[in-house]
């Protein structure tokens, strides 16, 4: 029997592939699992995917994807599937052909028909007898992606070609694959993972496979879990039911339930991190990003001797006195994180610790800290990292620089790392940032548009209409904007997008116009974890600065991504 998992990065595919593949061996079934523990088992096909996965390789296109990939499937086809199979094993495999159809047709935008003969062909006739589609909330795999790279389980390798064409690539596979599933409802299984406890979802998928294995006719249907919750219909109603939903979240996965406390203010929210302090420290630590309160830093000096890097980076770019003197104080265990919190500081605290770093020969490590800096000290120590070759740490210490000094800089590293140069133009509207963009729009959308971050003039609105309908970091970049461009597209994406565009409020009063839409979305996903803490986040910001919009204690994307 052939078993393949699919779904979207962060489903939960790959945990639930191993875990059937180890019930069935102790149920005694020989098993070979073509990609045992997420690492593909041919030597060739793990090659072939290093290049597919490359983002330094922005040329290369759709149709060169594809095939490389049908390259990848055909080697594993060849090495291990057809042998298993034939020796009258269970093969299990996490991703297949159908994966390629979802990536390039739906994904991509290939025209199917034209994708259905060269996948034939690397099939060599042979196809799942089971394909089990664990389906999972686009947004809510982010986040368990996200907590992965933070808790040390998933390496951070920065952006992969996938990752570089935006969130939106995800709602489109996803869409694509439950258009496999319902054209073939006798051949796939559909597995909802957005709230089920994983051990019901191994169990019954168990339940599924062993009923096939033993010659029982089970009908292959959709396994999705009850809804628990009403429509939320007051603004009153979002601070309760953020709650109540991270109670049920925390008897599951309670490292996600705390990981979407990040940046989030008020007593609740600091009672949940006080209970997880000896479980969890690290992520407690983390989750107090955006946080400047006493409470907050109490926290942090608790946490200070445990997991410093951590507390390091929870104090984001902070320049208060209590900061800087924890930072001095982390220093000698985490000296990159403490670095990289030195942005936009001139003062001599940090230059004490930055010369510091210099004397042990940390220069890579001070430059990405030197963002926001123009001054003639920084340009001296941007010079000697162009010497030295560190291109893309000189690139990150261009950030929030728009001098046309900058500007000439990132000309002359342009060629050296691409991507790079473009994060450091994020909110900058310059003649050389505007070309990169340009030049990158079309390979790497998702971090073009985040570049657009706090620009209200017509080319970035006329960049993020463009970007809007393919991915959401189109109204990313819209975060606090009070134009008429940024309304309409909150109102025409809400439903696509509904987590982005509650939290692009942030730092904007609560208006009629701003309840309406937080309502609208509420009312079209009640469920949604990413949307709740979005909206929970600009409802409490909103009552701690009445007036004043969102302010540092709000919680944002960046904040949650603070591990990337």
């Amino acid at each position: 029997m052939f078993i393949d998992f699919e779904g979207i990065d962060g489903s939960g595919k790959t945990t639930l592939s191993n875990r059937l593949a180890e019930r069935l061996k102790a149920l005694g079934h020989r098993v070979t699992h073509a990609r045992e523990g997420g690492e593909l088992q041919s030597a060739v096909a793990r090659r072939i995917r290093e290049l597919t996965r490359d983002s330094s390789l922005l040329e290369l296109c759709p149709e060169a994807e594809f095939f490389l990939n049908l390259a990848r499937d055909a080697q594993q086809r060849t090495e291990l599937i057809a042998p298993a199979l034939a020796r009258g094993e269970v093969c299990i495999t996490d991703r297949y052909l159908p994966s390629q159809l979802a990536l390039s047709g739906a994904g991509r935008g290939l025209a199917p028909d034209a994708l259905a003969p060269p996948v034939e062909v690397a099939s060599g006739g042979v196809w799942p007898d089971l394909i089990i589609f664990i389906d999972v909330d686009p947004d809510l795999a982010r986040l368990r992606k996200r907590l992965a790279k933070a808790s040390g389980l998933r390496p951070s390798d920065g952006d992969s070609r996938k990752g570089l064409a935006g969130a939106g690539l995800a709602l489109r596979m996803r869409e694509g694959f439950l258009a496999q599933a319902k054209a073939d409802p006798d051949r796939w299984l559909v597995v909802e993972n957005d709230a089920q406890p994983l051990p019901v979802l191994e169990q019954r998928i168990v339940d599924v496979v062993v009923a096939r294995l033993e010659g029982r006719e089970r009908p292959v249907e959709r396994i999705v879990p009850t809804s628990e919750s009403s429509p939320v219909q007051r603004l009153s109603d979002v601070e309760p039911r953020f709650f109540e939903t991270l109670d049920r979240l925390e008897v599951r996965e309670p490292a996600l339930a705390l990981w979407l406390m990040t940046g989030a203010p008020g007593p609740r929210a600091h009672q949940r991190r006080v209970a997880a302090l000896q479980t969890l420290p690290g992520l407690v630590a983390l989750s107090l990003a955006g946080l400047d309160d006493p409470e907050s830093h109490q926290m942090r000096e608790l946490l200070a001797t445990v997991c410093p890097a951590e507390v390091a980076a929870s104090l984001g770019a902070t320049p208060s006195d209590a900061s800087m003197a924890l930072r001095e104080r982390l220093y000698a265990c985490a000296p990159v994180q403490v670095l990289a919190g030195l942005k936009r500081n001139d003062g001599p605290a940090s230059w004490g610790l930055r010369e510091r770093a210099l004397g042990e020969g940390r220069l890579a490590a001070v430059l990405p800290g030197l963002a926001g800096l123009d001054t003639a000290r920084a340009w001296a120590l941007r010079e000697r990292g162009v010497e030295m070759g560190l291109a893309a740490d000189v690139a990150r210490s261009l950030g929030a620089v728009g001098s046309p000094h900058a500007d000439t800089l990132r000309e002359r590293m342009f060629a050296q790392d691409r991507l790079a140069v473009l994060r450091s133009t994020e909110g900058l509207d310059t003649p050389a940032a505007w070309r990169i963009r340009e030049a990158l729009f079309a390979a790497a959308p998702k971090l073009v548009l985040r570049s657009l971050t706090g620009l209200g003039c017509a080319r970035a609105d006329a960049m993020r209409e463009s970007g809007a309908p393919h991915t959401k970091e189109a109204l990313d970049a819209v975060d606090a904007l009070d134009t008429p461009a940024a309304w309409s597209l909150r109102e025409r994406y809400v439903e696509r997008y509904p987590s982005t565009v509650v939290n692009s409020l942030k730092g904007l009063p609560l208006t009629p116009r701003a309840e309406t839409l937080v309502l609208r979305a509420l009312a079209a996903f009640p469920e949604k974890l990413a949307l709740l803490r979005s909206a929970y986040a600009f409802v409490r910001s909103v009552r701690t600065h009445p007036g004043e919009g969102a302010g540092p204690t709000a919680v944002d994307e960046r904040a949650l991504a603070l591990a990337e």
